[in-house]
């Protein structure tokens, strides 16, 4: 395995220094037409840097400790690692030929990639970069979360239209269920009791009991609903629908639809400030992100990113 890059002690020490006087957290939005990420600045509201990254990049998870972005690279099947602080490429390395999903465990030490061709997830260790374990999934897993008490991975089997639940220290499935037609999407509130999965092709929501699994409710939508993420204390559920230039709110005592919110062309990637008010929204077509308030449902603001701006994962750092 080739690594590009490298990563010294006093690098790290250097990193984490810089983390220290970082006032302000950053969107990394990745532009996966143009071979870029941008680095938003949620502060200002503007493009404060742009990361060229080859391989077609699409998913982004960034550490808990706020000190890395780790980026798929579909076509380079692999991975990008980038220092969160500076904004630079650390590393880029292969992973597996279908590389798209992309998540961070709660401590920060593994790395989850899901392979789309291969119906897998790769375990990474965050210090080596290595592959320590593969997981058989169901065809196609795409979206992934980590449950908040970091017991539990949860990945959205597209193709198989189910959800696997897996263990997360035996990294074996637990649990397999279906939602709808093409999950691709999923997000678990704070308290680890709610799982939401968006389903592209059923345009709903699928709402699972965390723990077990079981199917609590479907919801409604508008068309081809990609990503999904919580806000106002998991009160409200922001949905992107792809074909509609949309945001749906759902209501999450109700579990209805509330309001539909207008953004840009083809929504995508979707995820929430650490105020737990803003909303921000990558918008393929437009090359741009909204931003919504969550709490008077309004697009506040829209920052030009790069070209094909997707962030299909949790892409602010904390």
């Amino acid at each position: 395995m080739m690594i590009k890059g490298m990563i010294n002690a006093t690098g790290i020490l250097l990193f984490s220094l810089t983390f220290c006087v970082a006032a302000e957290p950053y969107a990394f939005i990745t532009n996966q037409l143009g071979d870029s990420v941008s680095v938003i600045d949620t502060a200002q509201a503007k493009v404060i840097s742009t990361i060229p990254i080859s391989g077609k990049p699409a998913g982004v998870a960034v550490s808990h400790d706020g000190l890395r972005v780790y980026i798929s690279t579909p076509e380079a099947k692999g991975i990008a690692v980038l220092d969160a602080v500076n904004h630079k490429l650390l590393a880029q390395f292969p992973v597996s030929s279908g590389a798209l999903g992309i998540a961070v465990d709660k401590t920060d030490r593994l790395i989850f990639v899901a392979d789309w061709f291969n119906n897998t997830v790769a375990v990474i260790d965050a210090g080596t970069f290595k592959v320590i374990n593969t997981i058989p999934v169901g065809k196609s897993p795409s979206g992934m979360v980590v449950s908040s008490d970091n017991k539990w991975l949860f990945v959205a089997n597209r193709l198989d239209n189910s959800v696997s639940q897996i263990d997360m220290e035996t990294l074996r499935i637990r649990n397999t269920t279906k939602v709808g037609e093409h999950p691709f999407g999923l997000t678990i509130d704070a308290k680890d009791k709610r799982l939401y999965v968006a389903n592209v092709e059923s345009d709903d929501v699928t709402v699972l009991d965390a723990k077990h699994l079981k199917r609590l409710q479907t919801v409604k939508v508008k068309t081809l609903p990609y990503a999904v993420t919580l806000a106002l204390n998991d009160s409200r559920l922001f949905v992107t629908n792809q074909d509609d230039s949309s945001v749906s709110v759902i209501d999450t005592q109700t579990m209805q639809e509330i309001a539909v919110i207008e953004v840009g062309d083809k929504p995508e990637g979707i995820s929430t400030h650490p105020n737990d008010k803003w909303v921000y929204v990558a918008n393929w077509f437009d090359n741009n992100v909204s931003v919504i308030d969550a709490g008077t449902l309004q697009v506040i603001d829209t920052i030009e990113a790069g070209e094909g701006s997707r962030a299909f994962g949790r892409f602010i750092s904390r």
